[in-house]
């Protein structure tokens, strides 16, 4: 039997069961899990560049990621969230044309980035070496046009045992290729060809795990239903990326690749947990709220429930990065990244307020109100522009870091809670009770992981071993403290909305 029949056999014997609530909680599952899987991939693939290929190298890489990651979000019309959203279960009658739209927009994106890179990499950035990688990336999007549409349903029908076999092949492709090739050539190219493996991986698996097979066929009604649902989204994805990449390509501009790589590295490191956190999050619970758009009350508890368990996990993560940043990065990256700690330790923070906001994302959504996401986006666009020059002039990557985390504090985490307040009728207290207990229990064990790790007499690396699980046990045992001695319980928090989502 082959590699790819015994990955098929494993994919069957995996699918959930049961009704909604069921399976949503084991969708949740299978998503965590291959959030943990591929995040655990692509972060190795990372630390192991990081030492073989160093900082200067991998700020040309951040130059073509940026470039690919502009292109994309400029041409985003979220195709397969309008497909989720649709009450009907089968939207075969929508998919020929949802390919064609995804192969066109892939054809372009390509395009576009091949005739842009010398004007990039050569004048705006002023790093000629980055032209050739950032036309070599934009063949990603064009590979990945040709995916099978019918990939849609492993959300729209909570398959994500399906959804964990197609990406985990993919990052572990990426793996494979990215630190084989930079063993014996430790160069940029080492993290493209890997990505591109992964996209390959990517198309292949599509049509091996689920069986719809496109057709080149084009119907106008139907792809402008889909663009009249996404145009909202195209909006908010544009915002996106300039409040969430934006800080990088000004950083590029405005520093060096080599500042870049730092802040990028940091970024992603000192927000993996509250991001896979996130994203776990939004890809369950959008279809799961969609199926509870019209009953206010019941979307109102899936959501406290949600927003809780994020608290629960995300304090703590935040503030436990924070506290061990040094250890980590001299650990895993080497002394040469050591200039990134205080920006990571400000960004951990960072991945906090983030983890908090993305619980709204979903129900906005569900309820039709995506253009809630792009105005609050576009005031945060204005506040991140006034203010990311002079402290990024001032204080470096730190400043970066200050200006996108305290804007996050006030006004834009505030503002994302009123309005959902207001939007399931949920008063603003009961919203932010769910964050009391958990950064009770954070903020102690944060501060005793920092002093242990200021007077600790060994090395980074031992540090690290001690100091996680000595964290996490601080944590246990406060969260338990506060279990037995309040009304607040720890098992609520974990049932999350298995009994709320029953109707």
């Amino acid at each position: 039997m082959s590699l790819l029949d015994r990955l098929l056999a494993l994919v069957k014997r995996m699918k959930p069961g049961g009704g909604t609530v069921e399976r949503t909680v084991k969708s949740a599952a299978w998503l965590m899990s291959q959030n943990v899987v591929g995040r655990a991939l692509q972060l190795g693939l990372l630390a192991v560049l990081a030492r073989l290929v160093g900082p200067a190298e991998l700020g040309l890489v951040g130059i073509a990621m940026l470039t690919l990651s502009a292109t994309q979000n400029l041409t985003t019309i979220g195709l397969n969230k309008a497909l989720i959203q649709k009450k009907e279960q089968n939207v075969d009658s929508h998919l020929n044309t949802t390919w064609m739209l995804e192969i066109g927009r892939g054809v372009l994106i390509a395009g576009v980035l091949f005739a842009i890179a010398p004007l990039v990499g050569g004048w705006f950035f002023e790093e000629p070496r980055a032209v050739r990688l950032i036309q070599a990336i934009g063949l990603s999007p064009l590979l990945l046009g040709f995916r099978n549409p019918g990939i849609v349903y492993f959300q729209k029908n909570l398959d994500f045992h399906k959804q964990f076999a197609y990406k985990i092949g993919g990052d572990t492709s990426q793996f494979v290729v990215g630190v084989g090739y930079a063993l014996i050539e430790p160069t940029a190219w080492a993290f493209v060809f890997g990505f591109l493996a992964a996209d390959v991986a990517k198309l292949t698996l599509s049509y091996a795990i689920h069986d719809y097979r496109p057709f080149p066929s084009f119907d106008f009604e139907i792809a402008k239903e889909l663009i009249d649902y996404g145009k909202w989204l195209t909006a908010s994805s544009i915002l996106y990326f300039l409040y969430i990449q934006g800080d990088d390509a000004f950083i590029g501009w405005l520093l060096t690749p080599t500042a870049l790589a730092y802040y990028q590295y940091t970024y992603r490191f000192s927000n993996a947990p509250a991001t896979e956190l996130s994203q776990v999050l939004t890809s369950v619970m959008f279809p799961a709220y969609s199926k509870l758009q019209s009953d206010t009350e019941e979307l109102g508890a899936a959501f406290s429930k949600t927003l809780r368990f994020t608290a629960l996990i995300s304090f703590p993560a935040s503030i436990g990065i924070a506290a061990i940043a040094p250890d980590f990065v001299m650990t895993v990256f080497g002394e040469d990244w050591m200039p990134a700690v205080p920006a990571m330790q400000v960004l951990a923070f960072y991945g906090l307020m983030r983890a908090l906001a993305k619980t709204v994302g979903p129900v906005w959504h569900a309820l039709g109100r995506p253009d809630y996401i792009t105005k609050l986006s576009a005031l945060r666009v204005a506040l991140i522009a006034v203010f990311i020059y002079p402290m990024t002039n001032a204080y470096g990557i730190v400043g970066t870091a200050l200006t996108v985390t305290g804007i996050f504090v006030f006004p834009m985490l505030p503002l994302d809670m009123y309005i959902m307040s207001n939007s399931i009728d949920m008063p603003m207290r009961e919203i932010y009770y769910e964050f009391v207990y958990p950064m009770i229990a954070s903020v102690p064990m944060g501060l005793t992981v920092w002093y242990l790790a200021g007077i600790s007499p060994f090395s980074s690396l031992v540090n690290l071993l001690l100091l996680i699980p000595t964290g996490a046990v601080i944590y246990g045992a406060l969260v338990l403290a506060l279990e037995f001695a309040t009304q607040w319980t720890v098992t609520d928090n974990f049932e999350m909305i298995y009994r709320k989502l029953a109707s």
